[in-house]
């Protein structure tokens, strides 16, 4: 449990949520959990424009018609207030004029007693002909929910869909996963492989589900597996793991960024206590410093188990920040925001290639020449000096790798298993190299430094994302390596089938006889 300091508490407070209720029924704001679960034990008073509030004028929303008087919050040891709930409070007040307006919040919290919550917001006004998208306060996962919404979409387009609203699943299982659910987009998906993996995780044979609607893709990749099969399988390594959240701290100069850092460092060990108090699983390995101008960025780096980890470390740097800045003695912190946009996030990067984000994986395994030259038509010294040229054209367009298309295996594994298939752009990021061994063979690796998988949470437990999980045996505790191995030799399968296409002129001809679709 962590004290969260002012500039944090202002985070409680919805921006934009301040409006007048109708047929003057008073004022009205909300209120989100985005710090810790705690009792809500009292509201003190709410002064708004310098007009100060008292429990007995004060209600609380709770959403589906729960709705209490505040007086009343003392009463049963409080209410729970938990993270990522949000309560709306209504004060019997007259209606505010529109524009800016200091709202201040005084109450109390267990364990943390008496708290204050002090901004600005803007009474603006609402525009009543806005088109809204059909949901119910109660369930909005019930049927009648999403046939009102399938009922809308048609009424607003003018057409009529046959296939979006036909799945065979309950879609209350998609609580924390889609917002006004509507029905599905169906992906075909593929089987390839077998693909043989001797990974320190993942040891055997492996089918290999992938989600696509590109023609060839599936059989490009199936045809690398055969080649890899027939040289005894692909070698994978996990070599590192961390999930980053990079929050920032502003200050009045470089000096006082720079003594902020020294601190930091020499702080780490309380600073570790707070963030790891968040979690069970969220641990965290070291905290990179990176000063300019005068800011001062931190990139705290964690492990996750076998979730990707990104709401849980920001979970667990929200908590290390707020002891940071309520503990920092140095230099005031003007400003402090929790994402710097130097975790990337979503984001190809350099700082990610270098240091690593999600898990860093090396593919890698040796093609015997007669193989290559049956099953490829191309030798391993064409391929070799192909790499060399592509490497080149790499370097020159500023590319996030110098491989073939490794965002094509690892989108189609994505959708297939249920990852966030956003992080493809960070995932796709890959270095790869080839020689030719002294017995005249090709060795090829590729090294893919941020994989942003998961094995539990996110759309990992959704009905056909867990099958596929199921399929390659990546469900339960103790998984994600596995899988990440799976996915970088899927990768490499991918490299070596299309590199041979490109160097043997088969890439066109493929694609005419495998993905014409015209």
């Amino acid at each position: 449990m962590f004290s969260p300091s002012p500039m944090l508490l202002k985070l409680l407070y919805t921006r934009g949520s301040l409006h007048n209720l109708p047929d003057h029924g008073g004022v009205a704001f909300s209120l989100k959990n985005r710090l810790d679960t705690v009792h809500l034990t009292g509201i003190s008073s709410v002064r708004v424009d310098g007009r100060t509030l008292g429990p007995e004028q004060i209600t609380l929303d709770l959403g589906d018609g729960n709705v209490r008087p505040a007086t009343e919050l003392g009463e049963g040891g409080g209410l729970s207030f938990p993270v990522g709930q949000s309560i709306t409070i209504r004060l019997h007040t007259d209606p505010l004029p529109e524009g800016m307006h200091p709202v201040h919040l005084q109450f109390r919290a267990e364990p943390f007693g008496e708290l204050n919550v002090e901004v600005e917001d803007a009474i603006v006004h609402q525009e009543n002909a806005r088109v809204r998208i059909p949901r119910q306060d109660q369930d909005d996962y019930s049927e009648a929910a999403i046939q009102a919404r399938q009922r809308f979409a048609e009424q607003f387009s003018g057409q009529q869909f046959e296939h979006i609203g036909k799945y065979s699943f309950d879609p209350h299982m998609l609580q924390g996963n889609c917002e006004h659910f509507t029905g599905v987009a169906q992906i075909p998906i593929g089987l390839a492989g077998p693909l043989r993996v001797n990974g320190e995780h993942a040891q055997g044979d492996f089918l290999i589900p992938m989600a696509t609607t590109e023609g060839t893709l599936v059989a490009s990749y199936n045809r690398g597996m055969q080649v890899l099969n027939l040289c005894g399988g692909v070698k994978c390594t996990v070599i590192g793991d961390a999930m980053q959240r990079a929050p920032v701290f502003v200050f009045d100069d470089a000096r006082g960024a720079r003594d902020f850092a020294k601190w930091i460092e020499q702080e780490i060990g309380p600073i570790r206590t707070e963030a790891e108090c968040t979690s069970r699983v969220a641990k965290l390995q070291y905290i990179d410093t990176y000063l300019a101008n005068k800011f001062a960025y931190l990139r705290f780096n964690y492990s996750t188990g076998d979730a990707a980890g990104q709401n849980m470390v920001g979970r667990a740097t929200f908590a290390a920040c707020s002891w940071i800045l309520e503990n920092y003695k140095g230099a005031p912190i003007r400003h402090f925001y929790l994402e710097s946009n130097f975790a990337t996030d979503k984001k190809a990067s350099q700082i990610n290639v270098m240091r690593t984000r999600g898990k860093r994986v090396v593919a890698e395994a040796v093609i015997k020449r007669d193989i290559l030259q049956q099953r490829m038509r191309v030798t391993p010294e064409q391929l070799a000096y192909h790499g060399q040229v592509s490497n080149v054209g790499a370097f020159l367009s500023g590319a996030n790798n110098n491989g073939a298309h490794s965002a094509n295996g690892i989108t189609a594994m994505f959708i297939a298993t249920g990852q966030d298939v956003a992080n493809v752009s960070e995932s796709s990021a890959a270095v790869i190299y080839s020689e030719v061994t002294a017995e005249k063979d090709l060795y090829i690796s590729i090294t893919i430094p941020s994989l942003i998988v998961a094995t539990h949470g996110g759309g990992t437990g959704l009905a056909t994302q867990n099958e596929c999980l199921r399929m390659l045996g990546c469900v339960g505790r103790g998984t994600v390596h596995k899988f990440a191995e799976i996915v970088a030799g899927v990768v490499l399968a991918g490299e070596l089938s299309l590199a041979s296409a490109i160097s043997s002129s088969d890439w066109v001809s493929s694609h005419e006889q495998y993905g014409r679709n015209r």
